[in-house]
């Protein structure tokens, strides 16, 4: 008897008359041989299709430069815009934002959050809707800042809601976001806060001392809606502009968020946020601020970041001129170097739910890596 594989198929010939008792022998173990076959070639079929599907949070940190912009997309390729940066320009904000979400692989995006009405947050909004279609809209409710400027950026906001062409969903303390493949949950809206410390959350703040009392924020700053994002074992904090008066609320005399890997440094890390209470109580590995070259990035907030318990690493958008050679972070970790406007260049953040992830420099095109804690 011989045996070829002819296009996943099996064809046996018979060279000489054996008795049916030695037919049945010999017959079997081809049998057994082509159905272990048909196991092996099913698993060289589903096996790939498993990891193609991938397990890895992409989260783009876009330069809008001195905004904000920042996108996750899910392991499913469900995705989360977390504001959307400056109207005009020529729409370089949402160009910039249209080519991340075809770098990671997406042609809509599920949900984007606005975290308040000012206009290096809200602004692009009409240009982004022209260029990727957007599910649905999330913020914080009613403009409470009632100035010429906002207002404009509020009523251009509006116009695309009244559209129909979207659902919108007004955020809320505590609640959850409807965003499959990660938990995101809302920790600050309409200058509220949770009320409650975090599972696992709530052991008293020794660093609230350090901590100076400020008065109270009356703009759009202060009823920022901030998130507590987890995947896996990665939790990111993002705040949008929360500001210090209300960090000391949600952080004194109890520490309600506990201990974060990946904090989104809050108001592109200018002084009217990120006190102590917040920045060296949450321990986060690593900071990222997305600041410009003349906006944000201000010395006490580098320093205060720079120095918080557990942080390895401090990533900026941009170099700022304000910090200097002596404040800003090392030069691999800025991803839009002094010496050239509108560079553009980005950094990407690549999760796992172990809790481990790396995040790429686009100027560099270098990585850094950081092992599961």
């Amino acid at each position: 008897m011989n045996g070829t594989l002819h296009g996943g198929t099996i064809a046996i010939t018979w060279t000489r008359k054996r008795s049916k008792g030695e037919y049945d022998k010999i017959a079997a173990k081809p049998m057994r041989n082509f159905l272990t076959l048909l196991v092996l070639l099913c698993s060289a079929l589903v096996i790939p299709a498993q990891s193609s599907a991938g397990t890895q949070l992409q989260i783009y940190f876009i330069d809008v430069e001195g905004g904000q912009s920042t996108l996750f997309v899910t392991p499913e390729g469900k995705s989360l815009l977390i504001d959307t940066g400056w109207a005009g320009n020529n729409s370089r904000d949402a160009d910039r934002i249209a080519a991340a979400a075809k770098a990671a692989g997406i042609a809509k995006i599920d949900y984007v959050l606005i975290t308040h009405f000012h206009d290096d947050h809200v602004g692009g909004v009409p240009q982004l809707v022209q260029r990727i279609p957007v599910g649905a809209f999330i913020d914080h409710g009613p403009n409470r800042e009632l100035t010429p400027d906002v207002n404009g950026n509020f009523d251009a906001y509006q116009k695309t809601l009244a559209s129909g062409h979207y659902k919108r969903i007004i955020a809320k303390p505590g609640e959850t976001l409807p965003i499959s493949g990660i938990h995101v949950q809302v920790i600050s809206a309409d200058g509220k806060l949770i009320d409650k410390p975090l599972d696992g959350a709530g052991q008293p703040n020794e660093y609230c001392k350090a901590s100076e009392t400020r008065p109270a924020d009356q703009t759009e700053n202060a009823r920022s809606v901030g998130v507590l994002m987890t995947f896996g074992k990665l939790r990111i904090l993002d705040l949008g502009d929360l500001t210090w008066d209300k960090e000391m609320q949600l952080m004194c005399p109890d520490n309600k968020l506990g201990k974060v890997d990946v904090l989104i440094v809050s108001h592109h890390g200018w002084n009217q946020s990120s006190s102590p209470a917040l920045v060296d109580a949450i321990q986060a590995r690593i900071a990222i601020m997305d600041n410009g070259a003349k906006k944000g990035g201000s010395t006490p907030v580098l320093d205060t970041v720079r120095k918080a318990p557990g942080l390895e690493t401090l990533w900026q958008l941009h170099f700022s001129e304000e910090g200097g050679t002596e404040h800003n972070t090392a030069d691999e970790y800025d991803a839009n170097f002094s010496g050239g406007a509108d560079q553009g260049n980005y950094l990407k953040l690549t999760a796992s739910p172990d809790g481990s992830f790396a995040v790429f420099n686009s100027r560099t095109q270098q990585s850094k890596s950081y092992a599961a804690r």
